[in-house]
């Protein structure tokens, strides 16, 4: 049985990957930060420490691994945890699979991942992508815009703001571009790009764009919320997303975040790789869709 390795199998982007290799008879080793004898996803899936500090483990782990599917990043920097910490990392990740002879690297970066980007997150992102490219090993790079799905943050949390609040805040007039993508199109796509050998760096994006209103609206519709949209003033927006994040202990939005929506970094200009239409899926989990808010800072800060 062939073995292919994902960084956090039971992560959000990650676990939908390993669910579609495990249906293809595929054994999947989840390197996680929280191993675990007993894995969710079942006896074809066995648990390995993401053990930065001693990469000479996780080259001997890697060994006979066909792909590496690759999650690993951070939203945001907190702590000690910046985005040169997670750069570092990466490296160290991608050294292993090379050295460990793994065929092919498939790693989810972000869309329009760019040096001169406006925000150090997309900036990032392409340093990380040039640390890939170099290591030499057959690689994919899939490019996310903004993703929704069964589990997300942004679309859930949206939805809990809506559902419980007589106003919601649009940061500046909400025109710009929002194209937000499935996460079963990702995974779909990374797997299919983890199939072949050419280098290549695809957008991941669904079917239909909007402005960042029609967005809000269209959820705000789907979940039958009452409350009234109105744009604000970027720093009045962001004062209330810190009192928000106040009230459910986390991080709601980013000034950072602001000016990858409203500099368009969120949509693709590559013909649209996904197939799922936002306002079919809201309209079949609008029901449970935010009735409880999920925490970014639980997911990926207290562990």
């Amino acid at each position: 049985m062939t073995t292919d390795a994902v960084t956090g199998a039971t992560s959000y982007t990650g676990r939908f990957i390993a669910e579609r290799l495990v249906a293809a008879g595929r054994s999947v080793m989840d390197l996680t930060r929280r191993p675990s004898s007993a894995h969710p996803l079942g006896q074809t899936v066995t648990s390995v420490a993401l053990d930065f500090d001693r990469p000479e483990l996780l080259a001997r782990a890697l060994q006979d691994v066909d792909t590496l599917y690759n999650t690993f990043w951070i939203r945001f920097e907190r702590g000690a945890t910046t985005y040169p910490w997670a750069i570092e990392r990466s490296r160290i990740l991608f050294a292993a699979a090379a050295r460990a002879g793994v065929r092919r690297i498939v790693h989810i970066s972000v869309i329009n991942a760019s040096h001169d980007a406006p925000t150090a997150y997309f900036r990032a992102k392409a340093t990380v992508e040039d640390a890939l490219v170099g290591t030499g090993v057959s690689h994919a790079i899939v490019r996310p815009t903004v993703t929704f799905g069964p589990g997300d943050i942004l679309l859930n949390n949206l939805a809990w703001t809506l559902r419980r609040l007589p106003v919601f805040g649009i940061p500046g007039d909400g025109r710009y571009p929002i194209q937000p993508v499935h996460i079963d199109d990702i995974a779909d796509l990374s797997v299919h790009l983890g199939s072949l050998s050419e280098p290549m760096t695809v957008d991941a994006a669904g079917p239909d764009t909007f402005t960042f209103r029609e967005f809000v609206a269209l959820v705000r519709e789907a979940i039958g919320s009452r409350a009234l949209v109105v744009p604000l003033p970027v720093g009045a927006a962001l004062l209330a997303a810190r009192a928000i994040g106040l009230l459910v202990r986390d991080e709601v939005l980013r000034r950072d975040e602001v000016t990858e929506l409203e500099t368009g970094l969120m949509r693709s200009t590559a013909p649209p790789t996904g197939s799922i239409r936002l306002a079919d899926w809201l309209a079949a989990n609008a029901d449970t869709l935010g009735r409880r808010w999920s925490s970014e800072l639980d997911r990926h800060f207290r562990i």
